[in-house]
């Protein structure tokens, strides 16, 4: 069926969870390390957030400040854990201290300070920029090193590396990938946070250990706001 069709919450939960039975196969294919799944909500109503939740998705990523503020209001325990992955600036730190569990897109010095006076020993994962695209945000390579130890001087718990990949084919964000994974080792970080829908197969191939996954579990974000949807032709 082509467009979006809406369905109930239980289905809706349902269908969620099957897609992750396929996505979890993908995965041991291709590896025997325990990798996380972070399933991104990003664009899709709150009923999507708690429905991707109650099929077993504890952490849950979102690219918007203001989209993760207003799914996070009025959450009842038991609560996801939120990630917040997208670009960062120092002047929404404030609010997300609060809901944030992990800041995945660390990549200066002026946010890590500013997460570092808002939420002191917070956990944050240092971001490449793999793509050189300046609407993607990330460090250099070669300034990760100095990125991760200035947050560790800030009482920063600096559990890893982001990086996304490269638009086009798959094979395109191999490189970067394994660059990423070498500082990793360099810098003696297990979180190597990389992989999502259109390129999981070779980020875990090249060693991560955390994949961003939306489209492949929740499907493409709706065009309009819309409440229990979910389209059924995930590509």
């Amino acid at each position: 069926m082509r467009g979006a069709s809406l369905i109930s919450p239980r289905s809706l939960t349902d269908e969620i969870a099957a897609r992750s039975v396929e996505l979890r196969r993908r995965i041991a294919e291709r590896t025997d390390r325990d990798v996380r799944i972070v399933c991104v909500t990003k664009g899709h109503p709150i009923d999507v957030a708690r429905a991707a939740f109650a099929a077993g998705f504890e952490d849950l990523g979102e690219n918007y400040a203001q989209d993760l503020l207003r799914k996070a209001d009025g959450w009842q325990e038991p609560r996801p854990r939120w990630h917040f992955i997208g670009r960062l600036q120092s002047n929404k730190v404030r609010s997300l201290t609060p809901v944030v569990s992990l800041w995945q897109s660390v990549d200066r010095e002026s946010v890590a300070t500013e997460i570092a006076r808002r939420a002191p020993g917070a956990r944050v994962l240092v971001q490449l920029d793999l793509a050189g695209l300046p609407d993607r945000g990330g460090c250099q390579p070669d300034d990760a090193p100095a990125l991760v130890r200035r947050c560790t001087e800030l009482g920063l718990d600096v559990g890893g590396l982001m990086g996304v990949g490269v638009p086009g084919p798959p094979e395109g964000s191999r490189p970067g990938f394994r660059l990423l994974g070498r500082i990793a080792d360099d810098l003696g970080l297990p979180i190597r946070s990389m992989g999502m829908s259109a390129d999981i197969d070779v980020a875990v191939e090249e060693g991560s250990t955390m994949v961003r996954i939306g489209s492949q579990l929740v499907g493409p974000r709706p065009d309009r706001p819309a409440s229990n949807t979910l389209r059924r032709n995930t590509p």
